[in-house]
């Protein structure tokens, strides 16, 4: 049995490479803390979202997402994080502006360099 994998009961479809039935291993990442997401690849965006528009608002249209969802989203990254993801000054006559904290920036960039790492475990699987 050296050398080859178990099949465990499971049947003979993929007892030797998944590739070769043209079976691929995916996969997304999200990090939960206290049970709870807290980063994925839909709130990264967000995020991204914001620091390019400097609005909770328009990155929320950018994402076809109500205001009020993605406002939630943020309070609850930064409450998870324990300090400000997203800052921001209310909003008035001019409206008002958001950007990412230095550790909002850290976040997405720590994200993004976790998932390329996951999707590079990914493809060395061969399950």
């Amino acid at each position: 049995m050296k050398g080859k994998k178990p099949n465990h009961g499971r049947g003979t479809a993929l007892a030797e490479s998944p590739e070769s039935h043209g079976v691929q291993i995916k996969g997304r990442l999200w990090l939960d803390k206290n049970g709870e997401t807290f980063l994925s690849w839909g709130r990264v965006v967000l995020l991204e979202r914001i620091r390019e528009t400097g609005s909770i608002a328009a990155a929320a249209r950018s994402m076809e997402m109500a205001y009020s969802h993605a406002w939630s989203l943020v309070a609850n990254m930064n409450r998870l994080a324990g300090e400000e993801l997203v800052a921001r000054t209310l909003g008035g006559r001019n409206g008002g502006r958001a950007w990412l904290t230095p550790a909002g920036e850290a976040a997405v960039a720590q994200f993004w360099e976790l998932a390329g790492n996951f999707q590079e475990w990914l493809k060395n699987q061969d399950a």
